[in-house]
């Protein structure tokens, strides 16, 4: 909790005093992204590790600290404003990271800063490929590492669809980018499933449907 609002503190002074073209610093932002993903991912915050018990004595005393710093990372994406397109593709990995925690309200607030991070490079370069390759690469890497669920690929889908068919330019390109994504998601998924299974042909067919 003392982190926490230590964090929040360090968030108020980045957007009062190095937001503005003049004063605007690429590296305290980046730090700070870095360490709130990073203080939203221990180990410790992962409520549905623990006990029921424990769980429920965590969230009575401090609520979910994860789902509080979460919002705040969004709102401060959104502060942003032009300087968007400084941290794309960089910052695709940990806010993918962000929105693999098993916290359903924390999904729905964070999965739409992809669209925007699409949108922004679109308007940049008329294409969001920088985009597409991270979350592409990155995915793989963390449904290895064992994050990533059935949930978290409908709502992917689902709000990501939504948000592309709403936009002018990116209706058509959106929706082949989410559909490709989720496709993976499922060969992923499957995978991972399967990686222990005894039956090496269902262990071979997993794999050439990943490539």
């Amino acid at each position: 909790r003392v982190f926490l609002r230590a964090i929040n503190q360090y968030a108020d002074m980045l957007n009062k005093k190095f937001l503005d073209q003049a004063n605007f610093e690429l590296q305290l932002w980046n730090n700070y992204f870095h360490l709130a993903v990073a203080f939203l991912t221990q180990e410790s915050l992962q409520l549905e590790n623990f006990s029921s018990a424990k769980r429920a004595k965590i969230l009575n005393k401090y609520g979910d600290m994860r789902r509080q710093i979460g919002f705040e990372i969004r709102d401060m994406w959104y502060n942003l404003g032009q300087h968007k397109i400084k941290f794309i593709p960089e910052m695709v990995g940990p806010i993918l990271e962000m929105t693999l925690i098993p916290e359903t309200e924390l999904r729905k607030a964070t999965i739409p800063i992809f669209f925007d991070m699409m949108q922004c490079e679109f308007h940049s370069t008329r294409s969001f490929q920088k985009f597409e390759n991270e979350i592409i690469t990155k995915l793989d890497h963390e449904v290895e590492g064992g994050r990533g669920d059935e949930q978290y690929k409908v709502l992917f889908d689902k709000i990501l669809l939504e948000h592309c068919r709403k936009h002018k330019y990116l209706a058509k390109s959106g929706e082949t980018f989410v559909k490709l994504v989720v496709r993976l998601m499922e060969r992923l998924l499957d995978y991972r499933t399967i990686m222990h299974d005894e039956n090496k042909e269902n262990r071979m067919s997993c794999t050439v449907n990943v490539l």
